[in-house]
């Protein structure tokens, strides 16, 4: 039997997109989003106290809280894609071994990444790699499911269950900026050098069409 997606792209604020929740009996979905403005979305359990907000007005960059996650990632037009699935509980795709669940996830965008040249892109499927800084910035940190490319982290994923559904969300950075991230937040902050090196994905449009096309061949 072939599970039927629900695709969608949109762009609009950070917050509204996040604030987002799957309506109630819903099917596989995923939902490509392009933020309209700059953004620093924090994760789940992040205090606002790491963010200096003060820059982050002067600069323009929405803060937001996403429910999945641990450290900040940061958005910038057209510099990043980010994707949503939503998995209903009891489809094929559900996994109850959270250290599991996004290993499915993570194929899907090693295989795009791989179709679109980037032969090196593997599948992370050992336990959480934490940094010195993984706590405060996403992509310092290695998880279950998560892409790398010649070593390098490219695709971030982090989740949220309900009794539900599970919401997988991942991150492409076409360009790292880690120099601006840790300019909105207050010290103490690492230097860029000191943080780990990211993957940036060149072909990010050919890059959402693979994505998509994976997407749909799933059962």
């Amino acid at each position: 039997m072939q599970h039927r997606w629900t695709f969608d792209r949109s762009s609009g604020s950070a917050s509204a997109f996040h604030g987002w929740e799957p309506p109630a009996g819903a099917g596989r979905i995923a939902r490509w989003f392009d933020v309209a403005a700059p953004a620093l979305v924090l994760g789940s359990s992040q205090r606002l106290e790491v963010v200096d907000e003060v820059a982050c007005a002067a600069a323009g960059v929405e803060v937001v809280r996403r429910r999945s996650g641990g450290g900040a990632v940061l958005l910038v037009p057209g510099e990043v894609v980010w994707l949503d699935v939503v998995v209903p509980a009891g489809d094929p795709l559900w996994v109850d071994d959270v250290g599991r669940s996004m290993h499915w996830f993570g194929e899907v965008w090693a295989e795009a990444l791989r179709s679109v040249g980037e032969a090196g892109a593997e599948v992370h499927r050992g336990a959480m790699r934490s940094s010195a800084w993984s706590r405060l910035v996403c992509f310092d940190g290695l998880g279950p499911g998560e892409v790398v490319v010649s070593g390098c982290k490219a695709v971030g994923i982090s989740q949220r269950r309900t009794r539900e559904w599970a919401r997988l969300q991942a991150a492409v950075y076409g360009r790292w900026r880690p120099e601006m991230l840790l300019g909105l937040l207050r010290p103490p902050v690492p230097t860029p050098s000191e943080l780990q090196p990211v993957y940036e994905v060149a072909e990010l449009a050919r890059l959402v069409d693979a994505v998509t096309g994976a997407l749909s061949t799933l059962d």
